[in-house]
């Protein structure tokens, strides 16, 4: 009716101004003039609460899925998008995220890849969005791009070449997308690590450093885990020294002629880099090829004794 104030329901993952009704055994009883609900001594934080005074509560369920109220400050509200750590997860239900509150927040295993190899681990940071089930209690979905885009910013031009962290919140065939953190700039950037440019699978909620390769005209960037080409060709061709040394007379059945899939397995690295590695230390007369097989030269012998002296 006009002139009539429109009293809001109890809904979890809302803050709302309740009057405090009465101290009881549990704790205070607050009310927003038609619903009642348990403020427990410790979500008080040690307040002295008095009769009559209002406060600003989170209302959430507590484990018994009763409507609780707390004055902590949580991590994320209702429709509100937040990057919470994996607390806890359960074999059947899913994961269990940090909201800041006594009761963590599920996030189901089918907001989850079908993928178990990039399902995030306990630690692992997840974009989601918060939102209720259909008995109103709260629970989390994974972000799409469409959550993200209207609290991310357009990344600036200075930040190619870069290394920047950023979590992972799609994990697919082609490459893996990411929000780049923002720092004082704000919420981050939107990010694509395409699937060559990995030195790993990355899981949902994994943290990774990366290298940002291209700023594109929409403000998102590309990154690349692997370093510049100059500066990883060095470290690669160590990595395959390193792996002569250690084999008996110095040679390995890995060679231009091997498979990719080969190549990533037992060295981490791609054909590529494996044969830009290769080229520099054939190139210092260190290794030669015959066929399949990669070999240490008698220079290359001569580098690992020099190596290995006391």
């Amino acid at each position: 009716m006009r002139g009539m104030d429109v009293i809001a329901p109890l809904e979890s993952g809302t803050v709302q101004s309740l009057r405090v009704k009465e101290e009881n055994a549990h704790g205070f009883t607050l009310s927003n003039g038609k619903q009642e609900v348990l403020l427990p001594y410790p979500e008080a934080l040690g307040h002295p609460l008095k009769s009559g005074e209002i406060v600003e509560a989170f209302l959430y369920h507590d484990s018994e899925d009763r409507m609780t109220a707390t004055l902590r400050e949580p991590l994320a509200k209702y429709g509100e998008v937040a990057r919470l750590r994996v607390a806890d997860i359960h074999e059947r239900l899913g994961c269990f995220l940090d909201i800041g509150l006594p009761r963590h927040v599920l996030l189901p295993y089918k907001e989850l890849p079908m993928t178990q190899a990039i399902y995030p681990q306990v630690g692992d940071e997840i974009y989601v969005r918060l939102d209720r089930d259909k008995s109103g209690r709260l629970l989390a979905r994974t972000v799409k791009e469409a959550d993200l885009e209207p609290l991310a910013f357009r990344a600036p031009q200075d930040w190619r070449g870069r290394w920047m962290d950023a979590w992972v919140y799609r994990s697919m065939q082609s490459g893996s997308l990411v929000v780049v953190e923002g720092g004082v700039l704000g919420f981050g950037a939107i990010g694509f690590i395409p699937a060559p440019e990995r030195t790993k699978t990355l899981r949902v909620g994994e943290k990774v450093n990366a290298r940002v390769t291209f700023v594109r005209p929409d403000g998102h960037v590309n990154l690349s885990m692997r370093k510049q080409k100059e500066l990883g060709r060095d470290e690669d061709a160590e990595k395959l020294l390193t792996a002569l040394f250690a084999r008996p007379q110095g040679s390995m059945p890995y060679s231009d002629e091997s498979p990719a899939n080969v190549i990533m397995q037992k060295f981490g690295i791609s054909k590529s880099a494996f044969k830009r590695a290769i080229g520099k230390l054939m190139k210092e007369g260190l290794v030669e090829q015959q066929g399949s097989w990669t070999s240490l030269t008698d220079k290359g012998k001569a580098l690992q004794a020099e190596r290995e002296s006391p």
